[in-house]
């Protein structure tokens, strides 16, 4: 297994080998069949780049995000589609993938309109996550309290709407069942049908601002900036497992491979390891110093 890690400092870090120079390669994403990896370059006039990773990253393709601010991508399961969330103006978009995964193509630009009640956080559209299910692709729009949804064509189909000033901002799916975190409103969403069922985060009862979730088997993971935890949920119910330091400060995302939990610290510059017993993380005694981590990308 490789280890890649991206984030806001001089490139992508692949641990125990070398660093590949791009500009904020904020998020990572692998190609489910080819040995390449795509990164989003969070700027203003934001990058898309695709690398091959036999041996060292080496650049493959890079062309326009389409938007600003790029902060996530994700890999349609048949390898022939990538989308990219771009937070600054909301708009997402779909980029068709070759034999040798690269882009061809005209891209398919997904632009929104909207607001929330939060008059410093929601004032437009800001896409956080691109996700696809079923078919679908999903997109958590921070900036109006939506998961937008579009056929692969880029045809809009109804959205998913949340809470008020909830502020989604990354989500996962067992079946039918949505998983959603708040950003803004501090909480985690269970959304069955018209049912939906909503806990805090996190049990500290301060200021929180969740980043990533994941869903890992019987439990729901989610990582807590403000009191820089990783909360454990039962997935079937909510209900608190457990809640454990992330080792660092703002853990703004996390990955899951086996027993182990890499989570990336942004502001403490590390990305800490811990083993999962239970379903309970637990400190390995391990970490890598990485400037400004976003992104963990196990291979």
């Amino acid at each position: 297994m490789k280890l890649y890690i991206g984030g806001y400092g001089p490139g992508i870090f692949t641990v125990g080998g070398e660093l590949t120079r791009v500009a904020s390669p904020s998020f990572l994403a692998a190609h489910p069949t080819l040995p390449v990896l795509y990164a989003a370059g969070e700027l203003e006039r934001g990058r898309l780049t695709a690398y091959t990773t036999q041996g060292a990253l080496s650049p493959l393709d890079e062309r326009p995000s389409e938007g600003d601010s790029p902060c996530h991508v994700a890999v349609h399961p048949s390898g022939s589609l990538l989308a990219a969330a771009n937070y600054g103006d909301g708009t997402a978009s779909l980029h068709r993938l070759d034999e040798r995964g690269a882009f061809t193509g005209d891209p398919i630009v997904l632009r929104h309109v909207g607001s929330g009640p939060d008059i410093d956080r929601q004032a437009g559209p800001h896409a956080h996550q691109c996700v696809f299910h079923d078919d679908v692709l999903h997109v958590a729009d921070l900036g109006t309290d939506e998961i937008r949804r579009y056929r692969l064509d880029g045809a809009p189909l109804d959205p998913i709407t949340l809470a008020p000033g909830s502020g989604p901002r990354h989500l996962a799916f067992d079946g039918d069942r949505l998983y959603v975190a708040g950003e803004l409103d501090g909480t985690v969403t269970l959304v069955e049908g018209e049912r939906r069922t909503v806990v805090p985060a996190s049990r500290d009862g301060g200021q929180n601002f969740p980043s990533h979730l994941q869903l890992d088997g019987d439990f729901v993971y989610v990582a807590n900036r403000g009191p820089n935890t990783v909360s454990v949920l039962r997935a079937a119910d909510l209900s608190p497992v457990a809640e454990v330091p992330s080792g660092g400060d703002w853990p703004r995302h996390f990955a899951i491979t086996g027993d182990r939990l890499y989570v990336a610290n942004q502001k403490s510059g590390e990305v800490i390891v811990f083993t999962l017993k239970d379903g309970v993380p637990e400190p390995a005694g391990q970490a890598y110093e990485v400037p400004s981590p976003a992104c963990v990308l196990p291979v």
